[in-house]
């Protein structure tokens, strides 16, 4: 995971991305190494604040680039899809 890096690159120590994510320093610390597990809750929140995607986090991919910066404009008038639950 580029969990650290990302981190290191913002200029950030463990406690400010903790604090951030509401949890301990050390729970974080063991996210970084991987003995722990990160919840998928706080892998969309870290891929938001650092404007990339969980997938680049992952290393699925080497292109830092978040999902939302390589849309067209021209999608701009494609139509909502709203789910209902009966």
């Amino acid at each position: 995971m580029r969990l650290r890096d990302l981190r290191e690159d913002h200029d950030l120590t463990q406690k400010n991305v903790a604090k951030y994510l509401h949890c301990a320093q050390n729970t974080y610390h063991q996210y970084e190494t991987g003995k722990r597990q990160i919840p998928l809750t706080l892998l969309k929140k870290l891929a938001t604040y650092y404007n990339t995607s969980i997938d680049y986090i992952l290393e699925l991919t080497d292109d830092i680039k978040s999902l939302n910066s390589t849309k067209s404009t021209s999608n701009n008038n494609s139509k909502k899809v709203e789910l209902k639950v009966k």
